[in-house]
């Protein structure tokens, strides 16, 4: 399972456990109850690495000078990318 800190997992930890659930499911040769196990748990893994995504996002800002000050904008990756 993810090491977890204070603060739960963290993210490379989840996807890292992800990514072995995913490897371990290909491969095909499991027995049913295992497979529906790894499944759920992949299923929990991926929702838990997307709120942890969508918290980063949140917490991201572009420092931009208005006058003589700095003013903290929050992120817009449609405007970056353009």
């Amino acid at each position: 399972m993810p090491e977890e800190s204070a603060s739960g997992p963290n993210f490379e930890a989840s996807l890292e456990e992800l990514e072995r659930i995913v490897k371990e499911l290909e491969k095909g040769d499991l027995p049913l109850e295992r497979s529906l196990s790894l499944f759920e748990s992949g299923m929990k893994l991926s929702g838990d690495c997307k709120k942890m995504l969508e918290q980063a996002e949140t917490r991201v800002e572009i420092l931009t000078r208005k006058g003589n000050e700095m003013v903290a904008l929050p992120f817009q990756p449609e405007k970056a990318q353009k």
